[in-house]
């Protein structure tokens, strides 16, 4: 049996139809019957009117990782578990909460899994866990370091990926993987995906940082292909392409017919608006569409290497304009 946290997020989706290509059993955690609908739309898109057959070889699961003992008894008979729970947010507001997710839910999955003696750990990370210098190629040696500007989300990623290898070191076999902004069909009112919908409303102006992006159906394979083989207690980039902004941007506008944002935004008067609206926001109860910690990461000049995966898995990623596309035909799910 193969237990997967986050089945219902892009990427645990993404997983999901990848893992029932090959796999017959397979039991995924859920919290919200409505994100179930969603992964089941996203099955109709990749396979077609036959999905079903994939489709029933999933045992759906009601259990909230930070909740130890309801996630305990979805190990039952389990021996691979792929663990892509998590909490993306870049408030400040909401720093207790992806402490809460991210590390705490983390250190309960490395828990149970040392404690049912699960054969292989899949751990998805993130880049916001690895150290980052500007204007220098990005590997997976880079030393995290918590600076003035470093948000809560990094910090939580870090925290969390630290639990992974204390379990290492308690005699868990794991591999870790780092994917950067994961783009692919999905909710476009959640986390990276909402650049679609910001596009396709229509932008002017540009931020001028770059970083790298990755398909969703990538970053599932890798993972697959790590836990499969037999690497273990090391992590790994997944990295698709690096480009700034701006290119991401304007891909996304050509392809979608919209009109292409032509001009930059200085950092400044992002960072003022920033400062405004994410205060109201948060008094109204709802989340900010900017703070200062995006602002922030949209103006930083980051390139990643992705040699080291692509040499384990000798996997081919897909172009940004086929991950583009496939994003833009399957719509917002």
């Amino acid at each position: 049996m193969i237990l997967v946290t986050g089945g219902t997020g892009l990427l645990g989706g993404h997983l999901l139809v990848e893992l029932t290509k090959s796999e017959d059993k397979i039991r995924a955690i859920y919290r919200s019957d409505k994100r179930i609908k969603s992964v089941e739309k996203l099955f109709q898109y990749y396979l077609g009117e036959n999905y079903s057959d994939n489709w029933n070889k999933i045992e759906w699961f009601p259990a909230d990782i930070v909740d130890i003992e309801s996630v305990k008894n979805a190990f039952d008979a389990v021996k691979i578990v792929y663990h892509c729970a998590g909490f993306v947010s870049f408030s400040s507001s909401d720093f207790r909460e992806c402490m809460k997710i991210n590390r705490e839910g983390t250190a309960n999955m490395v828990n149970l899994c040392l404690h049912f003696n699960i054969e292989k750990f899949g751990y998805v990370s993130s880049v916001a866990a690895i150290g980052s210098v500007e204007g220098e190629l990005i590997t997976e040696n880079c030393k995290w370091e918590k600076t003035p500007t470093t948000g809560g989300y990094s910090v939580s990623k870090y925290s969390a990926e630290k639990e992974v290898w204390r379990g290492i070191e308690e005699g868990l076999n794991a591999v870790i993987i780092n994917p950067c902004v994961i783009l692919g069909p999905g909710n476009w009112d959640e986390t990276s995906l909402t650049i679609f919908k910001n596009v396709l409303k229509g932008m002017k102006f540009y931020p001028t940082g770059s970083n790298a992006t990755v398909d969703a159906r990538d970053v599932a394979c890798c993972l697959i292909k790590l836990v499969k083989s037999k690497i273990s207690n090391e992590r790994f980039l997944c990295i698709g392409s690096n480009q700034t902004f701006q290119q991401l941007i304007t891909e996304i506008a050509q392809q979608a017919k919209v009109n292409v944002p032509r001009k930059p935004i200085a950092k400044k008067w992002l960072i003022l608006i920033a400062r405004v609206i994410e205060p109201i926001n948060r008094l109204m109860g709802r989340k900010s569409p900017l703070s200062v910690n995006t602002v922030n990461s949209a103006y930083r000049k980051l390139a990643y290497d992705n040699t080291k995966i692509t040499d384990a898995t000798s996997h081919s990623f897909y172009t940004l304009t086929e991950t583009i596309e496939n994003s833009l035909n399957a719509g917002k799910l």
